[in-house]
């Protein structure tokens, strides 16, 4: 199976098929720490990440928010102290896209790098 965090996004259209149960299954054994919710009737992937304080929580949300940009792909980001809540699904088709798991990978990656700092 190819890394996750190796893709790049796809242009995303309106009526681009969500990913099935079997690709989802599939994709989140690379991203195993995220859960998939249904919220408004959209499922999204999740997670929330933990950060000794607010500066180091707000790096991190600045660090996903430039990945996010250079992808063309952008996440609900929720910072507070000591935690960050990232949220990812693909707006144009109101659910959930392997670009999404893409970026969860990506997000994982992120943090794994500022943890080792």
């Amino acid at each position: 199976m190819e890394e996750l965090t190796q893709l790049k996004c796809e242009a995303c259209r309106v009526g681009a098929p969500q990913v099935t149960e079997a690709e989802a299954a599939k994709y989140q054994k690379q991203v195993p720490d995220w859960v998939i919710v249904e919220r408004d009737g959209i499922k999204r992937l999740e997670r929330t990440y933990q950060f000794k304080n607010f500066v180091a929580a707000l790096a991190f949300t600045n660090k996903v928010g430039e990945i996010a940009e250079q992808e063309g792909h952008h996440p609900a980001i929720s910072t507070e102290w000591g935690k960050a809540t990232v949220a990812w699904w693909t707006h144009k088709i109101r659910g959930l896209h392997r670009n999404d798991f893409i970026m969860a990978a990506k997000t994982d990656e992120v943090y794994q790098q500022l943890a080792q700092k």
